[in-house]
């Protein structure tokens, strides 16, 4: 019998045999996916997918550097155990925009549980898509590019999503997932290209990503609770968004979301808490925005309950969700308007329980203003523009 000790080379050596027994490994490549940007590997991943999700043992599913073309795809679960993506390439959408954009989806993890994925480039080719709504014409509905429904545990590092033909990443009913150090980029013309969405979900932490799109960087839905977000660059874009809520009569709440240390570049909006004007029994509370800047924002701080997009087909009613428990700590920085603070309320449910704590917005060099309308609260230290609640 050898002993380890006295054979330091043979102890590496079993090791890293027990680690590969232990880790199997599934290059896409070697199921029949082509690097080339112009074959369909949409089956060779399934293969690789089915593989790894089959695996007793921690599986990987490696793609290589290369442009791999696939068209809609759900990776489906649960898996027998933990997968990971390492992605060293891109995956490209067909350059056909209407082989996606019926699915309502490009690439779709549906009831997994222990999946990461690392590394990578996935370009929805979006700008195709984009000019068809443009000119009008008979479109399809538009694919989200990577989408995580019914999941758990879940980890997304160092992913760069570009030119969705809509929502970049988008998240329903899942919980405890983590996404740092991503890059999402669409050009600031492109419509409804949300960065991050999420509804009914829970347990969510945002950090260190930059975000520039067409439309909202992260957009907070329905059901969202339990949302941390951290050392997000936003702009271009819509700002970061809670709503739009409201859109049901019953639908649940937002609860317990904090935005710290952000910064937000020549965006439309801030930090914005928007619902739409018509009864629901929605709500937002608990939210903190804190240890932000403002560079030449439209909107720095803004609450909309009268949110209606284009003015078209507007409830024209009193909102019925309700807002309460909203801080807003240490936010400094410039307004592209003059109304630096913007609190539109509820006449029906009006905002309860706004906390302004140490607040520097100006507008050309001087401070801007603030606008209050049935909103209530209480205001600490230094606030620039002065209070309005």
């Amino acid at each position: 019998m050898v002993k380890l000790t006295s054979s330091p080379i043979l102890f590496i050596i079993i090791i890293f045999y027990f680690f590969q027994l232990s880790n199997a490994a599934y290059n896409v490549v070697s199921f029949g996916a082509k690097p080339d940007g112009r074959t369909d590997s949409t089956q060779p991943f399934l293969w690789a997918w089915s593989s790894a999700c089959k695996s007793v043992t921690p599986a990987t599913i490696y793609v290589p550097r290369g442009s791999f073309v696939i068209r809609a795809v759900v990776f489906g679960g649960p898996c027998r155990s933990k997968v990971v993506f390492r992605i060293d390439g891109t995956l490209v959408a067909p350059s056909n925009y209407w082989n996606v954009g019926n699915s309502g989806y490009w690439i779709l993890f549906s009831k997994v549980v222990r999946v990461s994925i690392y590394g990578g480039t996935i370009d929805g080719r979006g700008s195709g898509f984009w000019a068809c709504r443009r000119t009008g014409k008979n479109c399809p509905n538009g694919a989200r590019s990577i989408s995580f429904s019914w999941s758990r545990k879940i980890v997304v590092s160092g992913l760069t999503s570009i030119n969705s033909q809509t929502i970049h990443m988008a998240l329903d009913h899942s919980q405890n997932i983590v996404i740092k150090n991503v890059k999402i980029i669409a050009p600031t013309n492109s419509p409804n290209t949300d960065g991050i969405h999420m509804q009914s979900s829970t347990g969510i932490t945002i950090s260190s990503s930059t975000i520039m799109t067409g439309d909202d960087c992260i957009s907070i839905g329905q059901g969202t609770k339990n949302l941390w977000i951290e050392q997000v660059a936003c702009g271009p874009g819509h700002g970061i968004s809670i709503g739009s809520l409201g859109d049901y009569a019953k639908e649940d709440g937002v609860e317990n979301v904090t935005v710290t240390s952000a910064i937000f570049t020549k965006t439309q909006n801030g930090v914005r808490i928007k619902s739409w004007a018509r009864p629901s029994n929605g709500y937002a509370r608990n939210l903190v925005f804190r240890n932000i800047i403002m560079n030449s924002v439209y909107n720095p701080i803004i609450i909309d309950q009268n949110y209606c997009p284009n003015n078209r087909g507007c409830p024209r009613q009193s909102s019925g969700v309700k807002i309460s428990g909203v801080t807003y700590k240490n936010i400094k920085g410039s307004s592209a308007t003059q109304v630096g603070m913007n609190f539109q309320c509820s006449s029906n449910n009006p905002c309860r329980g706004i906390k302004l704590q140490y607040i520097k917005l100006t507008y050309n060099g001087r401070p801007s203003t603030s606008y209050c309308n049935n909103a209530h609260g209480t205001t600490t230290g230094l606030v620039i523009p002065t209070s309005c609640l």
